[in-house]
C-alpha cells in the first residue's frame, strides 16, 4: 500500500487524531460488515510517507479478491490506497517476517523554496557535498549499535543490521534549477526515528560540519545527544519490504 503521511499523525491507531491504520480499518470493516484489525510492516511517523507498505489483515470475504482490492480503495481517502491485494498463510507476519527495509529520503537544494516541494521533500538553500556524504554514510554499513541515532520501540535492543547506505543525485528538479539528492537505507529493522537522525547527521558532513570520522565517533558512542535536531519527516517514504 501507498500513502501520504502529511496529514496523518503516523500509521499506528491513535485515539484522537488521523492514522493510517485507523483509516484502513475504517474501510475494512465497512466494506466486509466486520471489526477488522490490521497490522503493518512499519510504524512510520507522523508526516512520514509510504509507497511500500505491507499489512495483513483477516476477514470473511466469499468475493474474488479483485472486488476486495477495488471495494477497499473506494472507500478509502485519496492520501491512502491498496496498490495489491493477495491471500497469505496465517503464520505471515508484516512486521516479524520481514528480512528488511528500505526507506528513502528526498532533500532538494536550492536557494530559492519552492511550495509544491514541500510535502515530499526537505528543502535546503546551500550546496552539499554528497561525496563526504557517501564516504559518511558508508560508516553505517554493517551490524552496528545505533542508540546514538534512535531509541528502541521496544525493549532495549539497539543493534540494527545495515545493508545499504548511498546518497545519490537524481538530477535537477523539474519545478526549479537546483538539484535533488536521495538517500537510500536498507536494514533489517529500524529504531525509532533512526533514519531522520542519520539524515541530519549526514546533511551536516555535506555542509562539512562533520566527517566521516565524526560520523564514526558518533555510532560508536551510542550518545543520543550527539545528533542534534532532527530531519523533516516530510522527505522521508518507506519504499520497500522484503521478505
Amino acid at each position: 500500500m501507498a500513502y501520504d503521511g502529511t496529514d496523518f499523525h503516523g500509521f499506528q491507531r491513535q485515539k484522537n487524531a488521523r492514522s493510517v491504520q485507523g483509516a484502513l480499518e475504517e474501510a475494512l470493516s465497512n466494506t466486509c460488515d466486520e471489526a477488522v484489525s490490521v497490522v503493518g510492516a512499519g510504524r512510520t511517523d507522523a508526516g512520514v510517507h509510504a509507497a511500500g507498505q505491507v499489512i495483513a489483515f483477516k476477514v470473511n470475504w466469499s468475493h474474488a479478491l479483485p472486488e476486495l482490492h477495488r471495494a477497499l480503495n473506494v472507500r478509502l481517502p485519496g492520501d491512502v490506497a491498496v496498490l495489491d491485494v493477495a491471500e497469505c498463510d496465517e503464520a505471515f507476519h508484516p512486521r516479524y517476517s520481514a528480512r528488511s527495509r528500505v526507506y528513502e529520503y528526498t532533500v532538494t537544494v536550492n536557494p530559492v523554496r519552492h511550495p509544491l516541494l514541500r510535502r515530499y521533500t526537505w528543502q535546503i538553500e546551500s550546496d552539499l557535498n554528497a561525496v563526504l556524504m557517501n564516504e559518511a554514510a558508508a560508516v553505517l554499513v554493517g551490524e552496528h549499535d545505533f542508540a546514538a541515532f534512535g531509541t528502541a520501540p521496544q525493549g532495549d535492543v539497539t543493534m540494527r543490521k545495515v545493508l545499504r547506505a548511498d546518497w545519490q543525485l537524481i538530477g535537477p528538479s523539474e519545478r526549479q534549477s537546483g538539484s535533488i539528492l536521495r538517500f537510500t537505507i536498507e536494514a533489517n529493522a529500524f529504531l525509532f526515528r533512526m533514519v531522520r537522525h542519520i539524515v541530519i547527521a549526514l546533511v551536516q558532513v555535506g555542509r562539512k560540519k562533520l566527517s566521516a570520522g565524526d560520523m564514526r565517533d558518533i555510532l560508536a558512542s551510542r550518545d543520543s545527544q550527539r545528533i542534534k535536531g532532527i530531519a523533516p519527516a516530510c522527505g522521508l517514504s518507506l519504499v520497500k519490504v522484503t521478505y
